[in-house]
């Protein structure tokens, strides 16, 4: 049993709605695990869910990864947990494409067959919120909607033409929240500031759990999120299709672990909690450490992974610590297996270019500047490669994410992949460095359907003397 938080459209309070439960479902019970999911490529939601938690929230991206990738990661997480939540992505059936719900929350409840719990903006209507979930709950007859939480509610007055309006779809009402309820949860220009990055989220924390005691109806709730024992997910009544929990993939083999150094501190901190696991799985120790308060590279490494986050924003911060940027320099240049994505290639970048054109010096391996603009840059990407790199084969096709307001100055005269969106017919410019034994790209990938890639990575990784 789950369920999942679903809006009417995206701002409708969605990430507030799921970390008031996940803080007052901790808060009620502190020695039971309660187990978050994500629906999509995103990664800040999951930190504020497993800040709460104490556990890694799992992505649930069909696009990503595949269908039965998607049922496999909720089995195997879920089943040693009390409770499992699933927060969604946008509008309920909004997903990669207008024809069908790919990718979509919506697309994610048909997979699991788990419940969706709605929820409503009810600013400026009244009645008219009737319409609104009488349309939702009879778009696609597959989905079942459990209940609504009303949110943005103005007064008593309101809630009482509200109810008035609601009572005769006999859909409960699971969830009120006044307008002065809302809490603000800081952003800037990619989302939500990270959870590292926020000195009162303790105090955040707490009001959340206020409020997910106070406005919800628990003796409702409690019993859709609730995972039986000691079978969990085993529905058959319910036509819930299990597979088997993800198989734990044999390591390369020979003596000791590969050494992968992975750059994580407030800069980076875009990694999927699975691509880490498969990491450890096929064989490798990961050894973090911070490009910002770092002086150089951990020692005896034989492989680099930078993922996303925002370097712009500590951009002075990485530029200040010159001997972490010389020993990254030197690392790549004696041909360590290196994969960037994104925060990890601007990183890479003989320089970054901040909102106010400020321009600060990175690694200098890549011979462009990042330079950060007002466009954003997002959705998914089918990419081809183009030429072999530490990560993939020429020809080799996979499933990627792009979410960036940064562009190059300058692009590879050998690009690393081309792309094309979801619908073949949206293509994008090629892009992607491959150099020395460097693999960086805008593109984000989830390696959970696509173990291969870290295979001929770590493979790469093996045959290097450690540095």
């Amino acid at each position: 049993m789950a369920i999942i938080i679903a809006g009417e459209r995206s701002g409708v309070g969605k990430t507030t709605v799921t970390l008031a439960l996940l803080a007052a479902l901790k808060a009620r019970s502190q020695s039971d695990r309660v187990q978050s999911f994500k629906v999509g490529p995103d990664y800040i939601d999951p930190m504020f869910h497993a800040y709460i938690t104490g556990l890694p929230c799992r992505n649930l991206d069909p696009v990503l990864t595949s269908e039965d990738y998607v049922r496999s990661c909720f089995s195997k997480h879920s089943q040693n947990a009390a409770y499992s939540l699933i927060e969604g992505v946008m509008g309920l059936f909004d997903g990669a494409t207008g024809k069908d719900d790919t990718a979509s929350t919506a697309h994610i409840a048909r997979l699991l067959n788990v419940p969706v719990v709605l929820i409503l903006n009810c600013a400026s209507t009244s009645r008219s919120v009737a319409a609104i979930a009488h349309g939702y709950r009879t778009f696609d007859p597959r989905i079942q909607i459990a209940g609504v939480v009303l949110n943005r509610v103005g007064s008593n007055r309101h809630l009482e033409l509200l109810t008035q309006a609601l009572e005769p779809l006999n859909l409960p009402i699971l969830g009120v929240l006044r307008r002065q309820d809302n809490i603000s949860i800081p952003d800037r220009h990619l989302g939500l500031i990270p959870t590292a990055e926020m000195s009162d989220l303790d105090g955040i924390i707490q009001r959340l759990a206020h409020l997910g005691e106070t406005c919800f109806d628990w003796e409702k709730l409690l019993p859709l999120m609730k995972i039986p024992h000691p079978h969990p997910l085993s529905h058959g009544e319910r036509g819930v299709n299990i597979t088997p929990p993800l198989l734990r993939e044999r390591g390369l083999g020979g003596e000791g672990k590969i050494r992968i150094a992975i750059a994580k501190d407030r800069a980076f901190s875009f990694y999927y909690a699975d691509n880490l696991d498969l990491f450890r799985e096929l064989g490798a120790e990961l050894i973090f450490w911070s490009p910002i308060s770092d002086r150089q590279l951990p020692e005896n490494i034989q492989g680099l992974y930078f993922g996303g986050g925002f370097p712009e924003v500590f951009a002075a911060e990485l530029a200040d610590n010159k001997t972490a940027r010389e020993s990254v320099h030197n690392a790549i240049k004696s041909g360590i297996p290196t994969y960037a994505e994104c925060g990890g290639l601007m990183y890479l970048c003989d320089r970054i270019v901040d909102f106010q054109d400020q321009s600060f010096p990175m690694v200098n391996i890549l011979p462009t500047a990042a330079k950060m603009g007002k466009r954003l840059t997002l959705g998914y990407r089918q990419a081809i490669a183009l030429q072999d790199s530490p990560l993939m084969h020429k020809g080799d096709r996979l499933w990627g994410h792009e979410f960036h307001r940064s562009s190059l100055t300058e692009t590879s005269d050998r690009p690393l992949y081309a792309l094309q969106g979801y619908e073949s017919h949206l293509q994008y410019p090629n892009e992607g460095w491959q150099k020395y034994q460097v693999h960086a790209s805008y593109t984000h990938l989830h390696f959970g359907a696509q173990t291969h890639l870290l295979k001929r990575f770590l493979a790469n990784c093996k045959a290097m003397r450690c540095l």
